[in-house]
């Protein structure tokens, strides 16, 4: 059951789970379910899960060290590669085989560690490559102004409606180029939207931000689910997590070792030992000056 946000801070989601918590631990309500999926690089098994869900209406955090196999299953579950085996659902409809702009298409989207913004394209041109079912694509309909002139409108308010909303509205002229690496994640989460999605997955989304715009990108990523989406990232930063994240995966030599509230995850001597290491009681955002965090409701 997910909590709504109020005006002033928002509120953790709860009540997420069924049953004892667990690693594969099913959930009440799920957007996205994996069964049995690997990936194998030759002698490599970049992935090996066995069951996960992730629950919708919640922001969902994947962690786990270096080569745990995150961007991998992200790649997985997104069209962007195919596993040896396995099959996984969003909205209870196989995502098996499907070609990555076809999962965009159903509602489930995702940005990447390394930015995809079109430099030499515009900010507002980026945003409306975002949007589907543009009819002035098809050459025929293309020839024809009146056929697509309205609709090419409605895409440029919104995409400027979103642009206003990620402070981007100012630079909507710019080439993609020109902007900082905090802007262009800023650019490509804000594209993202232009499809409506239901679930939005971040890879690292904080990766190489200056500190001046990484509490933006957290204001942004609690906004999604105040939205009403679903959003699954990964992130390094541990304090971070626990402070926005309704629920923690961890991963680790491909498999979800761990899962459950951030705070009960924080204290799994597993999750510490392979992963936390001494810093686990060291808040690493306060010491680096990297962020200054939005204050979280407790959970109820």
């Amino acid at each position: 059951m997910s909590s709504k946000p109020t005006s002033s801070s928002p509120v953790k989601s709860t009540g997420l789970h069924v049953g004892a918590i667990k690693p594969g631990v099913a959930k009440k309500d799920p957007i996205l379910v994996a069964d049995h999926v690997r990936r194998q690089f030759g002698g490599l098994v970049a992935v090996d899960v066995e069951h996960v869900e992730i629950p919708r209406n919640a922001i969902t955090a994947l962690i786990g060290p270096n080569g745990a196999g995150k961007t991998t299953f992200f790649n997985l579950l997104t069209g962007f590669d195919q596993p040896n085996e396995g099959k996984w659902s969003f909205n209870g409809k196989s995502l098996a085989n499907v070609s990555a702009y076809r999962v965009a298409r159903r509602g489930l989207i995702r940005t990447f560690q390394l930015t995809k913004a079109l430099g030499l394209l515009t900010v507002m041109d980026n945003m409306k490559l975002g949007s589907t079912e543009q009819s002035g694509e098809k050459l025929s309909a293309s020839l024809f102004p009146l056929i697509w002139k309205k609709k090419e409108k409605e895409i440029e308010e919104k995409a400027l409606e979103i642009l206003q909303r990620f402070k981007l509205d100012t630079k909507k002229d710019d080439f993609a180029a020109s902007l900082s690496g905090g802007q262009r994640k800023l650019l490509e989460m804000a594209r993202a939207l232009m499809t409506d999605p239901e679930l939005v997955m971040l890879d690292e989304p904080m990766a190489g931000v200056n500190p001046a715009l990484t509490e933006s990108l957290l204001e942004h990523i609690l906004g999604l689910k105040a939205q009403g989406m679903t959003v699954l990232f990964v992130e390094h930063d541990m304090h971070m997590v626990r402070h926005i994240a309704d629920w923690v995966i961890v991963m680790a030599e491909g498999k979800v070792v761990a899962e459950g509230a951030p705070n009960e995850v924080m204290k799994n001597p597993a999750v510490i030992d392979a992963y936390l290491g001494s810093h686990q009681d060291i808040d690493l955002g306060t010491v680096t000056g990297r962020i200054t965090l939005p204050k979280i409701s407790k959970e109820k």
